[in-house]
């Protein structure tokens, strides 16, 4: 049994925990219950892609990097994105020439012919994820540490309302205001709990698993590291001064992570160095019948030799979970009927974020009320007695 001093600091970590983080986690959920419709926001805010057709053979790799450098001559193709079961075009990231190093042009194109229709006008499901993911431009355990930090509301919040099941259809309307809004708040936590964990395990994984692989790396690849320094200098300069060299077929390639990766089913191929004697092309995606999504393959574009392979099936047990957490996340292997689920239980955290600073502010100003009232009584009992 709890004791009433342990609840009591319990409640006070889980008021000041909700208080601090509150504004960023509505944003972060809110946004993100919105993100799960990625896909569907970028037609809807680009009505023309919506009429392009749906190619059941789509044009392959190779004709589309074609029409690319042709309609944009000495531009750098960074990215490659395939049709998939919402978007029937092909869409690429491409750098033009004299472009900041940091801007990227998003091209659609058809997926029967590979033809170039051009820049899309709107890139606003983008943009949602990348509030969602980074706060538009914050390192990306900000996001995890408010995941962890949701984990510490949602398990004090359980140790604080110990009757849950009597909770459940809790509801007194006509009550006062912070009556009212306690509890709707406890309704939205306990009916959205397992999800509530889910999203915030997953969230907080993403994030912070990162910053502690890149720490151990650091810690335990120090001399590594400075060979490398030292030896990047002389690799560059040869880079530099390397002609032109030909490329293997993209579809080639693609069939190889295929053999390298069974079941690969590619969402982005990665284009670096193309060209040069260095070039290499990553496929990474989805696997067949499996939920993980991050296999990657990265092959030698030059010569056609796998250089690094994933397979998130039989690379370990954590690249396993590593793999699992973006689609828990984020709700994207089960059609449209999940993304709909996701998207109303997303927003009840939102609603906790909202819900809980309110309840919080009307009770500091009835302590502030209490407080003067008291305040005047004993004001009162004192010009009395004298």
């Amino acid at each position: 049994m709890t004791s009433q001093r342990t609840l009591n600091r319990l409640f006070t970590l889980h008021s000041w925990a909700g208080i601090v983080t509150g504004l960023l986690l509505f944003i972060v959920c809110f946004s993100g219950a919105v993100v799960v419709f990625k896909n569907e926001i970028d037609l809807w805010a680009n009505p023309s892609l919506a009429q392009l057709p749906r190619s059941a053979t789509p044009a392959s790799l190779d004709a589309v990097l074609t029409q690319l450098h042709t309609r944009y001559p000495g531009a750098t193709v960074e990215t490659i994105a395939l049709p998939d079961a919402v978007n029937a075009s092909y869409f690429a990231f491409v750098r033009e020439r004299g472009a900041p190093a940091n801007t990227r042009t998003k091209v659609a194109l058809r997926s029967d012919t590979g033809t170039v229709v051009g820049p899309v006008d709107s890139q606003l499901g983008q943009y949602l994820r990348m509030l969602h993911v980074f706060l538009f431009f914050g390192p990306r355990w900000i996001v995890g540490f408010l995941g962890a930090a949701m984990l510490v509301l949602i398990a004090t919040g359980i140790v604080i309302h110990r009757k849950i099941l009597a909770e459940l259809f809790t509801q007194r309307w006509g009550r006062s205001f912070r009556v009212v809004m306690s509890d709707l708040h406890k309704s939205a936590g306990i009916w959205g709990l397992g999800f509530h964990i889910l999203i915030a395990a997953t969230g907080a994984w993403m994030g912070l698993t990162p910053l502690f692989e890149q720490g151990t790396k650091y810690l335990t690849t120090t001399a590594t590291i400075t060979e490398a320094a030292a030896a990047k200098p002389a690799r560059k300069a040869a880079g530099d001064a390397a002609e032109p060299v030909p490329m293997q077929s993209l579809d080639a390639l693609y069939a190889t992570a295929q053999q390298a990766v069974p079941g690969l089913e590619a969402r982005y191929v990665s284009l670096r160095r193309w060209g040069t004697s260095t070039a290499e092309a990553g496929f990474t995606g989805n696997l067949q019948g499996h939920l993980a999504s991050t296999a990657r393959v990265d092959i030698h574009a030059a010569t056609g030799a796998p250089k690094k392979v994933h397979d998130p099936r039989t690379a370990g047990f954590w690249s396993l979970v590593n793999g699992l957490m973006e689609p828990l996340h984020f709700g994207d292997f089960g059609g449209l009927a999940l993304k709909w689920l996701y998207f109303f239980l997303g927003m009840t955290p939102a609603f906790l974020s909202v819900s809980g600073t309110l309840i919080w502010l009307d009770a500091r100003q009835q302590r502030r009320r209490e407080a003067e009232a008291a305040q005047g009584t004993s004001t009162g009992e004192i010009a009395a007695a004298g």
